[in-house]
């Protein structure tokens, strides 16, 4: 016999737990599988790294849906988003702009976390919550639509019948590939490494993009480690650079970053270990299929750039959240799905092709289109106008 829910989530990553506690908190009850176990600790093998940045329009929806009062006082704001190009001879700075988010707002652009602490207090708060069930260490093998309903099957042999199945599983998403929905991948031959810093400059609320060639150098505010200002880090490079970086000695490997960072920050000294991630682009045909909606890197991947990733991923929770609490009767069917894509697609294309954009520009390696670079960005930054709309566009609020 077939457990039933309102919505099955496939994926208990950032974005599933989010959209998780979002439906629940409505009113749905949930079930949210994932076949790995979360890692909740900073220093546990297998944790990950990485930061997000919660935009502006992101943290109003983890404040309704419960779960930002348990992340505010572990938050680093992003008041200053800097950009500076040093792809000159040497890498030091030849242009540096600031966009401060006090030119569009009366808060910073975002906040800061670590994606381990994310899932640790994501998951402090839907234990909360008793119409969440959270099946970590399951995953989802295959699934069975009809017109009312879908049906799943987990990997350790029970079924869930369900309203709505969210895809949140990734990339390589098994939900999306058994709905038969095609994707368009587009490879960089770049890696990223992300890893956590000491170093003595104060990072003052600012992220701080480096572009040379190879991808950004990006270093986004922590809150102080061991008494240290520390930042989070995403080193992008072409593959080959990338695991010749990984693979150096820690002091050796301090060494390039401080390199690589213009010495803005003075020494960088390493504060976790430092872990290594395939660069993609890649999107979904459509985000809908019968009683399935994808979200987050189900239906879309993007490079780091800009901290848009996971803020898109929010973007479509606020669009299916917001659907099925308008028509909850009509939850998971054909009109609704219908709507979501129509609401996300277009949006999510945009997005996609402008980071594209950005990152093959940042890996430009011919020194004539270097300083294109650098002159375009000067040109950008001098005109207000476009410099507000920039701002507002990477917040998501145009």
């Amino acid at each position: 016999m077939a457990e039933t829910c309102d919505i099955l989530i496939s994926g208990g990553g950032i974005a599933g737990l989010t959209a998780a506690a979002a439906f629940a908190s409505q009113g749905f009850s949930v079930i949210c599988a994932d076949p790995a176990p979360p890692v909740t600790e900073r220093d546990a093998e297998g944790s990950d790294l990485r930061t997000t940045a919660f935009l502006q329009p992101a943290q109003a929806l983890l404040e309704r849906c419960g779960i930002w009062a348990r992340l505010a006082d572990h938050a680093a704001p992003l008041q200053i988003m800097r950009i500076v190009d040093a792809g000159g001879v040497r890498p030091e700075p030849r242009v540096v702009k600031d966009f401060n988010a006090a030119d569009i707002s009366d808060q910073p652009f975002g906040w800061n976390l670590p994606n381990w602490l994310l899932r640790r207090e994501m998951i402090a708060r839907l234990a909360e919550l008793p119409n969440v069930d959270l099946r970590f260490g399951t995953g989802t093998a295959a699934l069975f639509t009809r017109t009312d309903e879908a049906r799943v099957s987990l990997s350790d042999g029970s079924q869930v019948t369900a309203k709505l199945v969210v895809a949140c599983d990734g990339r390589n998403s098994p939900m999306r590939e058994a709905a038969g929905i095609p994707v368009k991948t587009t490879r960089y031959g770049q890696k990223a490494l992300a890893f956590a810093v000491t170093h003595p400059v104060p990072h003052e609320n600012v992220s701080t993009e480096i572009h040379r060639s190879g991808g950004p150098f990006t270093l986004v505010p922590l809150p102080d480690y061991q008494g240290q200002p520390s930042s989070a880090i995403v080193w992008m490079e072409r593959g080959p650079k990338a695991q010749e970086l990984l693979n150096l000695a820690p002091e050796a490997f301090e060494a390039a970053m401080t390199r690589r960072s213009c010495g803005l920050f003075g020494d960088l000294k390493l504060a976790s270990r430092r872990t290594i991630w395939p660069i993609i682009s890649q999107s979904a045909q459509r985000l809908n299929g019968e009683r399935l909606a994808l979200m987050a890197e189900a239906a879309h991947v993007v490079p780091p750039i800009g901290a848009q990733g996971l803020n898109m991923s929010l973007g479509d929770l606020r669009s299916l959240l917001e659907l099925a609490e308008a028509h909850p009767e009509g939850l998971g069917d054909r009109q609704m799905l219908a709507a979501y894509h129509k609401a996300r697609h277009n949006e999510i294309m945009l997005r996609v092709k402008g980071i594209d954009l950005l990152n093959r520009t940042s890996m430009l390696a011919p020194r004539p289109l270097r300083d294109l670079r650098a002159f375009g960005l000067n040109a950008l930054y001098s005109l207000a106008p476009v410099r507000k709309t920039l701002m507002q566009m990477g917040l998501g609020v145009k």
